[in-house]
């Protein structure tokens, strides 16, 4: 039996986020399928694992840079310290401390506020930073014990109800607040204050049908409360080393079984709702803003008066914002109003995923044949590839997305076969990862190795959804692989490159990944990039500017590429806010 942790530390977090993401994973359709509040548009399991997915990614990053550090404080010949010799020490410098339960519960936090999705998400996001609030605070007494761990639940419960507009019982907040209810006071170790948490909101939830009259009539438990039940099932086996033996938990009434099955047989797939409403709000509008406490204040009254279903979570200058309206729009202004929105999804419920008091079977979605599934790195080029007709998934810098988003983005496209473009060399496992989850749920994937932005145009530009999947794929993957990239950014910090030392600030051009250029002035380096590139031959140049680009590069360039490249055309796009400066292409 593998050593369980006995204390709340770092470790014991990012066990925990693995196996959450591990139970949600297993969970995920039961509880999508079961999700008929505040809206039956089945995807509550699906959120609360993105959410979960990019909790877990952020605690993972924090332990890959210590390792990292780790690394640069060895050499072959042992670790060098100032003092006796000590693995991870920095040359010549202090020891290298394993990270902290502050940085890990941190990370979580974090983590899980930026990837938050819907509803149930966004709260769960929240009670993840009520936790760390707790557990990251500047105390002497570290509360890594039981009864820290109980407080802990206690403040993240209470955190999660206040940032609901207006809370409602029989959902998520009923069982946190029971599983705290139910952890306080216990005397014992962390393990007993997990365990006692986990059977107080397993009784909650069982008891969530008579507390919400649309569970009752469904015949479900809150979809919320049971992944949170997932959720506090995974802390039980972190401190004990398996999972509660509890039986299993409730999800459907006997008596509704035979209504949910005929929904489910009716829709085609476990993830339909066998209720909606006639009316209520058609948008959900979830986005990250950065702004100040008091301008948060006035975005709460201002949204609660557009719709309902309102949350609003996270502090310290970034706030994930939850609502469901009718004037998608203006949800959006009043958080430009507040400071600035970014990350924004807006979904459609349509008539099928409407808030639910109804009783009418949601209608069968016919799916399409084939769809081209695509990373994008800025706001830009989302809508350059969504006019040729390609489904999204936007990747801000410093923020890749989760396997769990390629996939999300897969079902969204609702097709029998997907082109799916990474259009990143570092997202190469993260998309295959999706690939087979995509393969596993009964959809054809092919997965086309882009590695830039400017390859996924050149594919994109040649599909052609009629051609049979096998010739669309290899003429989409052709296309790509004839063409070369570029991008020019600007050096963070000084470091070895192929190209020699640069410092911070110089300006750096990469060629297929490498650096090959280190330059002064923006628009010199691109010219010597791009010349480089055209020397090989070449006849089109793609050219994708970002926000922060000089406002004259695009002419220079294109006069330059009139001059002494007579048969080659050029194409400008403008991409946003997409970390480089410029992305260049050359087919």
């Amino acid at each position: 039996m593998p050593q369980v942790p006995q204390t709340l530390d770092a470790s014991a977090v990012r066990a925990w986020c693995g196996l959450a993401l591990e139970a949600l994973g297993r969970a995920r359709e039961e509880i999508d399928a079961i999700n008929v509040y505040p809206v039956a548009d089945g995807d509550t399991g699906t959120n609360l694992y993105l959410t979960v997915e990019s909790a877990a990614a952020a605690v993972e990053a924090v332990f890959a840079a210590h390792a990292a550090m780790s690394v640069v404080g060895t050499t072959h010949e042992g670790p060098v310290t100032e003092g006796p010799a000590s693995e991870g020490a920095m040359p010549g410098g202090p020891l290298i401390e394993p990270p902290t339960l502050a940085d890990a519960v941190r990370a979580m936090a974090h983590g899980a506020l930026i990837g938050a999705r819907g509803n149930s998400g966004t709260i769960l996001a929240q009670l993840l930073r009520g936790m760390a609030q707790v557990l990251a605070a500047d105390t002497a007494t570290e509360r890594t014990d039981g009864p820290g761990l109980g407080l802990a639940l206690r403040h993240a419960a209470d955190a999660a109800r206040q940032a609901v507009a207006h809370p409602v019982e029989g959902t998520v907040l009923t069982v946190a607040t029971a599983a705290a209810d139910a952890a306080t006071g216990v005397e014992g170790d962390c393990a007993a204050v997990a365990r006692a948490a986990y059977e107080g909101a397993r009784a909650a939830l069982a008891a969530t049908p008579g507390q919400l009259a649309v569970l009752e009539r469904a015949g479900v438990v809150d979809a919320g409360g049971r992944g949170l039940v997932a959720v506090l099932e995974a802390l039980v086996e972190t401190f004990t080393g398996a999972a509660p033996a509890m039986g299993a938990v409730p999800v459907l009434a006997p008596h509704a079984r035979v209504e949910a099955e005929a929904a489910e047989c009716a829709d085609g797939g476990p993830g339909s709702a066998p209720v909606r409403d006639e009316s209520g709000p058609a948008f959900e509008v979830i986005y990250l803003l950065e702004a100040d406490d008091t301008a948060v204040a006035r975005l709460r009254d201002r949204l609660d008066t557009l719709g309902d279903s309102l949350v609003v979570v996270g502090g310290d200058g970034l706030w994930n914002v939850h609502v469901h309206v009718d004037d998608a729009g203006a949800a959006v202004e009043a958080g430009v109003e507040a400071g600035r929105p970014y990350r924004i999804r807006i979904t459609h419920f349509g008539p099928a995923d409407a808030h639910t008091t109804g009783s009418t079977v949601r209608p069968v979605r016919q799916r399409a044949q084939r769809a081209v599934v695509a990373v994008v790195p800025g706001e830009g080029l989302a809508r350059l590839y969504a006019e040729a007709g390609a489904t999204t998934v936007l990747a801000r810098p410093g923020e890749p997305p989760a396997s769990g988003e390629l996939v999300d983005a897969v079902r969204r496209a609702h097709a029998l076969e997907v082109v799916l473009l990474p259009n990143d060399a570092e997202l190469r496992h993260t998309a295959a990862a999706a690939a087979e989850q995509a393969r596993a749920e009964g959809v054809r994937v092919a997965l086309i190795p882009t590695r830039s932005a400017v390859q996924g145009i050149a594919a994109l530009a040649v599909h052609e959804p009629e051609r049979r999947f096998d010739e669309d794929v290899v003429a989409m993957t052709s296309a790509a692989g004839a063409t070369r990239y570029a991008e020019v950014e600007v050096a963070e910090r000084q470091s070895w490159t192929m190209a020699g030392i640069c410092q911070a600030g110089d300006v750096l051009g990469l060629i297929d990944g490498d650096v090959a250029v280190i330059g002064s002035d923006v628009t010199a380096t691109a010219e010597s990039v791009l010349n480089r590139m055209l020397s090989a031959g070449g006849e089109m140049v793609t050219l994708v500017l970002g926000d922060e680009a000089p406002t004259t590069i695009a002419d220079h360039l294109e006069a330059r590429v009139r001059e002494s490249y007579l048969a080659v055309d050029t194409v400008v796009y403008r991409g946003g806010h997409q970390g480089a400066l410029l992305l260049i292409g050359v087919e």
